[in-house]
C-alpha cells in the first residue's frame, strides 16, 4: 500500500461509517447497500492489515487504528472537497446548487421558482430535494433552507420565516359535513405526518387526547396535504406547506386555533458564500417572496375559517372510530 492509495469509494465508506458510526446510516447517506460499505471497509482492513472496525451492539465502534485512520481522512476528504467546489465554481459560475427538504420543495418552493428563473436568468439554479441535511463539506451543494432551530455551528444562518399549525381539510369532506367545534373531530380521520404532533393542538383547544396512532400516516408533509385535499381525512397543516388552497377554496381552516411552532425556516450556507455573486440575487428573491406572501396574509374573514365555538359539556375522549 505505500506504493498506491485505496480507491476513494473505499474511503468515502469508512469516512462516513466512522463518522456515523453505523453501517446502515452510512449507506443511506451515500445511497449505497449496506453490504457495500461492509465490502468496502473490509477491503481496506484487507490490504492495511488491521482491524478499523468492530460490532459494538446494532452499531459499531472504530479500533484504536480506526480512530487515527477516521480523523486522518477526514481532513483529507474535507480539503479535496473544498478543491473540487472552487474549480467546479470557476469552470461553472452560474450555477447555484439549492438544498431543500422534499416538502418545501413542493409546496413552498416550486411553486414560485419560476419567477426567479424570469427575473434572474443568468444564473442556473439547481433544487436538490433531499431529508437529508446537507454537508457543505462533502455535498455538492452551495446553500440550504432548513427547517430547525438555526443553531449550525460554522455556517450562517438567517432566519426566513415562521411556522405554525392548524387543521384543514376539504370542504367536499363528509359530504359537506363538517366538524364545527374541536371535540367534533373523535368522529373524523386524522390524517398523520412523521415528525408532527396533533397533541400540542389538541392542548391549545382544550382537548385532554393523547397523540394519535391510527389511521393513515405519511412521511412526507406533502403527501399529507394532498390527502386532506382528495377528502380522505383532516391534516395537520403548516402554514409553510399551506400555499394558496386556503385562499382558493381548495382547503378550509374549520377551526381559528393556530399554534406557532418552535422550529422555523432558515436559509444556511458556508461563511465562504457570504459576498458571492450568485447566492445574492437567490438570498434577495426568497426574502422578496416572504415578504409578499406576509403583505398577502389573508384576513381572518377570508381564510373561511369557522369560529371555535364554545360547548357547555367536557369534551369526550376519541372513540373507536377515531384514528
Amino acid at each position: 500500500m505505500a506504493d498506491r492509495l485505496p480507491p476513494m469509494q473505499a474511503l468515502r465508506a469508512f469516512e462516513a461509517a466512522a463518522r456515523m458510526r453505523s453501517l446502515t446510516r452510512a449507506a443511506e447517506s451515500l445511497h449505497l447497500t449496506h453490504g457495500a460499505i461492509s465490502h468496502q471497509i473490509k477491503s481496506l482492513e484487507a490490504d492495511f492489515g488491521v482491524r478499523l472496525v468492530e460490532r459494538a451492539g446494532r452499531g459499531i465502534r472504530l479500533t484504536d487504528e480506526g480512530e487515527r485512520f477516521a480523523t486522518r481522512v477526514r481532513a483529507v476528504l474535507s480539503d479535496l472537497g473544498d478543491a473540487v467546489r472552487e474549480v467546479t465554481e470557476r469552470a461553472n459560475p452560474r450555477q447555484l446548487r439549492v438544498s431543500v427538504i422534499p416538502s418545501f420543495a413542493a409546496r413552498w418552493l416550486l411553486p414560485r421558482i419560476g419567477k426567479f428563473f424570469a427575473k434572474h436568468p443568468e444564473i442556473d439554479l439547481d433544487v436538490i430535494a433531499n431529508i437529508a441535511l446537507a454537508d457543505f463539506k462533502r455535498d455538492d451543494v452551495d446553500v440550504a433552507i432548513r427547517h430547525g432551530f438555526g443553531d449550525w455551528p460554522g455556517l450562517v444562518s438567517e432566519h426566513v420565516l415562521d411556522d405554525a399549525t392548524f387543521p384543514v381539510c376539504s370542504p367536499r369532506l363528509n359530504n359537506g359535513r363538517l366538524p364545527l367545534r374541536p371535540e367534533d373531530l373523535s368522529r373524523y380521520t386524522l390524517l398523520r405526518s412523521e415528525g408532527e404532533s396533533w397533541r400540542s393542538w389538541f392542548e391549545a383547544a382544550g382537548l385532554d387526547w393523547p397523540e394519535p396512532t391510527r389511521g393513515p400516516a405519511f412521511s412526507d408533509s406533502s403527501h399529507t396535504m394532498q390527502a386532506a385535499i382528495d377528502g380522505q381525512g383532516i391534516a395537520l397543516a403548516r402554514s409553510s406547506l399551506l400555499g394558496d388552497d386556503v385562499r382558493n377554496g381548495v382547503l378550509i381552516q374549520p377551526f381559528d386555533i393556530v399554534v406557532p411552532l418552535p422550529k422555523k425556516y432558515f436559509l444556511v450556507y458556508p461563511p465562504r458564500l457570504v459576498d458571492s455573486p450568485k447566492l445574492s440575487p437567490f438570498r434577495q428573491w426568497l426574502f422578496e417572496e416572504v415578504a409578499e406572501e406576509r403583505r398577502g396574509a389573508l384576513a381572518p374573514e377570508d381564510r373561511k375559517a369557522r369560529p371555535r365555538k364554545t360547548s357547555s359539556t367536557k369534551p369526550k375522549r376519541p372513540g373507536r372510530r377515531r384514528p
